[in-house]
């Protein structure tokens, strides 16, 4: 089986060159951005760069020789080296030495141009020819890129920690010298510098990955940033939700009043994350009425404005509970740092229960009004987070349903007490009832398909890879429900069983934003049940997370989310098909026919309703 996956992981890795050498880096000459090599520039150009490179870049080099004074150096994880075999000129002994490419330094260099076209040369490549600067009487015999990655992947015994912030933190120092699972080399490495590498990393030969064309494509970010709006998305700015929008004298919404007049569904990042998630608690912070906020957080950035709304409401006096995951992967250091931050302003910071990871995104909102208390509640398909949500596509429901209030009130506490252990009424929360609610509703279509009622479950995920869900897909589609599934990520669902899943579509749409909300639908014979939420169909969400999805009761929501559907579905649309093996094809039309793009249609469609408004007043 790990043979199959690393079969599989190094076909990937020549796909993934193969792009850039056969697509992206033609495509970005056509547009004027060269990428060139060495030996295509001139001499004044070569000097122009020879004069950065003792300015910039020579300052900050570190070479590191091996020899019997000098042990192997430790590789960083995921640093861009050069591997650099050197002769003493007067002794005619051969050397190992080891230079990092300086992270901090641009990975594409300027070409000094007087020309329209913009030409660059990767950092390592204007490196590798100036050696000689940093190896004085030394002659450079051979010299070539290489890349480690490292298990970086930790588990924490939160039973047998006395404290999670300390034993996380030691395992954070611990994990920068995880074992190296991976070495990507140029394809063009000599057999020398390599047996050199495996020896001294203590690597197999299944584990090294030989590549054409640069490693690390990372620094393509860097050329992103060029000033060139023609080769750019057109700009969008969000829109504010109907319901959030100013009045005729453009005064400040009041976004409690909104809640409580009609539940609000906004689609992030076609609506805009500021004026809906971010003022509730920007209003709550500042609102003399409300007594109380809990918040679920787990990925934030570090200049939230959601945590900063925490701190001054806990500053304002008021009571003020986070749940903060500090497990999330990759992000842990970072969450203990504004956990602490949290804390010193007097909130009351809880890391959830012991051996679950806490993945919903929940917020609630106790008010006073009139001498009772109300609750105002926001479930989530999205992290708090400001910055991913003009990326992520995510879907978030604000509601004043006081049950939607109880429930959520009830899940804060067992999330800030021991356990989790009953049901909700308005809610489907992992790990212990939701992939139990699920299955429930999808046996439900299927009675309703064996009794000739109308029967259809749409699903929207990241992945979906649970065999519970899957088999039970399967069931479905045997007694003629029709099933639809959109997923971006991992499928193990198969369209190519007859028999079996003949009524089954799936599709995945990759565009300009990261597909991310989850939705679950289920005809139930006219009276659609409809939920959002965090969860995906994977073990680790349905087991070892705490999850909650939130029923809609609206039908104009519902029906926006059929709608939604119904377009990602539909053949028109450019979307990647599932197809038989496995194998995923695109569908994208023709140059005198294109097919519709989901995300520009639905970028329209929610302006379009922004514009409806105005007319109506």
């Amino acid at each position: 089986m790990l043979s199959d996956i690393s079969a599989e992981a190094h076909a990937l890795q020549l796909r993934h060159a193969d792009v850039w050498i056969q697509q992206v880096r033609p495509a970005l000459a056509d547009a004027g951005i060269e990428i060139a090599d060495w030996a295509e520039l001139t001499d004044t150009e070569r000097e122009s760069l020879g004069e950065y490179f003792q300015a910039h870049v020579f300052p900050v080099l570190m070479p590191l020789a091996v020899d019997p004074a000098h042990p192997f150096p430790y590789i960083s994880g995921l640093s861009l080296n050069l591997a650099i075999r050197i002769r003493n000129a007067r002794t005619g002994r051969q050397d190992f030495a080891r230079l990092k490419v300086p992270p901090m330094l641009p990975r594409f260099v300027e070409v000094p141009s007087s020309g329209e076209i913009l030409r660059y040369i990767r950092l390592e490549e204007l490196i590798a020819n100036h050696l000689g600067d940093l190896f004085p009487g030394m002659e450079v015999l051979d010299h070539h890129a290489f890349r480690l990655t490292r298990n970086e992947d930790f588990d924490i015994e939160e039973d047998e920690s006395e404290n999670l912030i300390q034993a996380l933190e030691a395992e954070l120092l611990r994990r920068r010298f995880g074992p190296p699972i991976r070495l990507e080399i140029t394809d063009d490495m000599d057999d020398v510098t390599l047996e050199l590498l495996i020896k001294e990393l203590d690597i197999t030969d299944q584990e090294v990955y030989r590549l054409p064309g640069p490693l690390d494509l990372r620094g393509l970010f860097d050329l992103a940033r060029i000033d060139r709006p023609d080769l750019r998305y057109p700009p969008h700015l969000p829109t504010t939700a109907v319901a959030f929008q100013p009045g005729d004298s453009n005064e400040r919404p009041d976004i409690f009043k909104a809640i409580g007049r009609a539940d609000v569904l906004v689609h992030h990042p076609y609506e805009s994350f500021a004026t809906s998630v971010q003022a509730f608690l920007d209003q709550a912070a500042r609102d003399p009425h409300v007594l109380a906020i809990k918040q679920t957080l787990y990925r934030t950035s570090g200049d939230s404005p959601i945590v900063q709304a925490l701190i001054d409401a806990a500053e304002a006096g008021k009571q003020v509970l986070a749940l903060v995951e500090v497990k999330a992967r990759f992000d842990e250091a970072n969450n203990i740092v504004w956990a602490r931050k949290l804390e010193k302003a007097g909130v009351h910071v809880v890391y959830g229960l012991v051996g679950l990871k806490t993945h919903c995104k929940l917020a609630l909102v106790i008010r006073e009004e009139d001498g009772v208390l109300r609750h105002y509640s926001h479930v989530g398909t999205g992290n708090y987070n400001p910055k991913t949500s003009r990326m992520y596509e995510d879907f978030g429901l604000f509601t004043a349903d006081p049950q939607i209030g109880k429930d959520l009130t009830r899940l804060f506490n067992e999330l800030s007490g021991y356990a989790i252990e009953k049901k909700f009424k308005r809610l489907l929360v992992a790990p212990l009832h939701l992939r139990k609610g699920l299955l429930r509703h999808i046996g439900n279509e299927i009675k309703n398909a064996e009794a000739g009622r109308p029967a259809h479950v749409r699903i929207k995920v990241n992945s979906m890879v649970d065999e519970q869900i899957i088999d039970a897909l399967y069931r479905a589609s045997m007694a003629g429900v029709k099933v639809d599934v959109w997923v971006r990520g991992i499928c193990s669902l198969r369209v190519d069983l007859p028999g079996v899943s003949d009524n089954i579509t799936v599709r995945s749409i990759l565009g300009r934003y990261l597909e991310h909300s989850r939705i679950f639908s289920f005809e139930n014979d006219g009276n659609p049940i409809v939920y959002i939420g965090s969860a995906d169909m994977m073990h680790r969400n349905l087991d070892r997370r705490v999850e909650a999805l939130v029923r809609l009761s609206t039908p104009e929501h519902i029906q926006e989310l059929h709608d939604l559907f119904d377009l990602a579905m539909d053949p028109g649309t450019s979307s990647w098909h599932l197809d038989t093996g496995g194998v995923w094809t695109r569908a994208v039309g023709t140059d005198d026919e294109p097919l519709v793009d989901l995300q520009d249609r639905t970028m329209s469609a929610v302006q379009g309703r922004r514009r409806r408004k105005r007319t109506v007043r």
